[in-house]
């Protein structure tokens, strides 16, 4: 099952311990995230697969990642959201952002 989150409902999911998947690049993500998000690169979603459990929200920069990977996730049998507008989205919001610079990213 996949369902469209928005902003001001990503905290009802938390509450209901959903991991927060970040599938963009450690690079994109090291410059700002979601706080308590986990990044994993979409790239390497497949293999990681055995490692998830539901409920999970998908984030990416603008929404379109996101999508790619809640569907796979829904047809491998997760119950998954997709954050619209993804990080841009959160931010325009007022929500505030993470960031975890260091030996993999230069935050300027």
């Amino acid at each position: 099952m996949m369902q469209d989150i928005f902003p001001t409902e990503l905290s009802l999911w938390q509450k209901r311990g959903a991991l927060l998947l970040d599938v963009r690049s450690p690079e994109e993500y090291a410059l700002g995230h979601i706080p308590g998000s986990r990044n994993l690169p979409l790239e390497r979603l497949l293999e990681h697969l055995g490692e998830l459990k539901s409920p999970i929200v998908t984030i990416c920069a603008t929404g379109s990642r996101a999508s790619l990977a809640a569907e796979v996730l829904a047809y491998e049998g997760f119950e998954v959201g997709r954050l619209m507008g993804g990080v841009q989205g959160y931010t325009a919001q007022g929500y505030p952002l993470e960031r975890t610079c260091g030996k993999e990213a230069q935050c300027s």
